[in-house]
């Protein structure tokens, strides 16, 4: 019996260090996203009209967002806040001494034209006036790898005005968190409120399959609050689950 209750604390301890080291992850990315929050915000509260060119002064603090695990940031804005065109999209990706501008067409009428006021990583941050992280998904916009996307509500007056946000590939959250999940003993996996893999210590728990040993979205609108095998780390939308 005090054999048993021994492994019982280890692994409850090695769980421990698995939430916490995706929260303090978590909160590492939201941190650096600070300053670009403070930067649109104050833009949009200085500037009567503000116009596309305008987003060039928050540049500075995507920019110095970059790094880490992060490999892109911007401001992605709220339809017809800016005066002189409908949407707005000032982000920046790479973490080496020459970051890249990304461009997208913002016409609407044009074949390219991506809507992302229907992006998951936009409307759950609209809709809750919180925080978010959106993923695992497959980012084809830009790099047809598997991402987190980071995003914090904008607004202007009290009203939303868009998000800002931050990008993380899944394979640098796993290269990260793997030597902690592997060191749990048994198989394991940190996924999204949706049951959605993001990392795993298995091959049978690929990125972007189903948790099927566990009703995490059940648990999840009943309130996610901890039980044996299933935990919520930090305030983030993501879960340690071990079947």
């Amino acid at each position: 019996m005090a054999d048993w209750a021994g492994a019982a604390e280890v692994g409850m301890k090695r769980e421990d260090e698995v939430v916490e080291h995706v929260s303090a992850i978590v909160e590492d990315v939201f941190d650096r996203l600070k300053p670009v929050l403070v930067a649109v915000e104050s833009l949009l509260a200085d500037v009567a009209e503000v116009r596309a060119r305008d987003l060039d002064r928050v540049r500075p603090q995507v920019i110095e967002a970059l790094g880490g695990l992060v490999v892109g940031a911007g401001y992605v804005a709220a339809p017809h806040v800016l005066a002189d065109q409908e949407y707005g999209f000032e982000w920046w990706t790479g973490t080496g001494p020459q970051p890249e501008q990304l461009f997208i067409s913002l016409e609407p009428g044009s074949a390219n034209f991506l809507d992302y006021t229907r992006q998951s990583w936009f409307t759950v941050s609209r809709d809750t006036g919180r925080r978010h992280v959106n993923g695992p998904y497959v980012d084809y916009l830009c790099t047809d790898e598997y991402t987190l996307t980071f995003t914090v509500p904008a607004r202007r007056n009290g009203a939303f005005a868009g998000v800002v946000g931050a990008d993380v590939y899944v394979r640098e959250f796993e290269h990260v968190l793997q030597p902690k999940l592997r060191h749990l003993g048994s198989r394991a996996a940190l996924v999204n409120a949706q049951g959605r893999v993001i990392v795993s210590n298995s091959a049978r728990l690929p990125t972007g399959s189903l948790m099927r040993e566990a009703d995490v979205p059940a648990w999840w609108n009943a309130g996610a609050q901890t039980r044996a095998g299933v935990r919520r780390c930090g305030d983030a939308p993501i879960v340690l689950v071990i079947p």
